[in-house]
């Protein structure tokens, strides 16, 4: 499992009969015009049949809901948010349950979780340090831990599996690997701005961690095949793992 981002990878650099390879549910659409989306973490104070809040200032619908988890009133869920411009207050157009419930593993496990599997947990990279980061603001990992073929982004969604250090109630990931991911083929850059780009006006990417064909420098309307992963970025919901160039006949 560790090395699933890898063949991605290789599969990438094979493929040129122009299909798309999608892994994991469609994305939801992108916000239009100027919007802004911004990831946070709350508490679900308040939910009904078919809409809740989050912090009693976010609204969502049960559409919003990517996990197949039963929220209820006290979980702590991850948000992509932005603007509701008929209403002028805040709307959740992603919610995704943190699934590191320690309360009941140590009800489940009386407080020994050193002998225990490790545990299932998905949310977005909030930090980054020299050779380590932090899932959700709570969970470590080192990029030892990452999957091969995989270089992490602040914002990118994740799905890993972790364990708590006994004595200190710290969480740390064994595994980490992107939690959606895709291949596009024969899209269009954008724009570019600086060391940062935009494909298909709906996919962000960075030189400073994008992986490109050898030899391969983008450049705007050029038509390139790119592997993406899901990811908060400004108002996207996509970034180019790597990218490259489709050759002109």
């Amino acid at each position: 499992m560790l090395r699933l981002a890898a063949k991605l990878l290789a599969f990438f650099w094979r493929r040129a009969d122009g299909t798309e390879e999608e892994a994991g549910p469609q994305a939801l659409e992108l916000a239009e015009g100027d919007t802004k989306l911004k990831t946070l973490q709350g508490v679900v104070t308040r939910y009904c049949s078919d809409y809740g809040m989050i912090d009693d200032l976010i609204y969502f619908s049960n559409e919003a809901v990517t996990s197949k988890v039963l929220l209820n009133v006290g979980q702590e869920v991850i948000a992509v948010v932005q603007e509701d411009k008929v209403s002028s207050g805040l709307k959740a157009i992603r919610v995704e349950a943190v699934s590191d419930k320690w309360e009941d593993d140590s009800k489940t496990h009386g407080g020994g979780l050193s002998d225990s599997s490790p545990r299932v947990l998905i949310g977005c990279v909030t930090s980054l340090l020299e050779g380590a980061g932090y899932i959700s603001q709570t969970t470590y990992f080192s990029l030892q831990s990452v999957c091969e073929g995989f270089k992490p982004c602040k914002g990118d969604w994740v799905e890993a599996e972790y364990w708590i250090r006994p004595g200190t109630w710290s969480s740390e990931a064994i595994s980490v690997k992107p939690l959606r991911y895709k291949h596009v083929d024969r899209v269009c850059i954008s724009s570019l701005c600086g060391r940062n780009g935009v494909i298909d006006d709906s996919i962000f990417f960075t030189l400073d961690s994008v992986k490109l064909a050898e030899g391969y420098m983008p450049r705007r309307h050029d038509i390139v095949n790119a592997v993406v992963v899901e990811s908060s970025q400004s108002c996207y919901i996509w970034r180019a793992l790597c990218i490259t160039p489709v050759k002109k006949r």
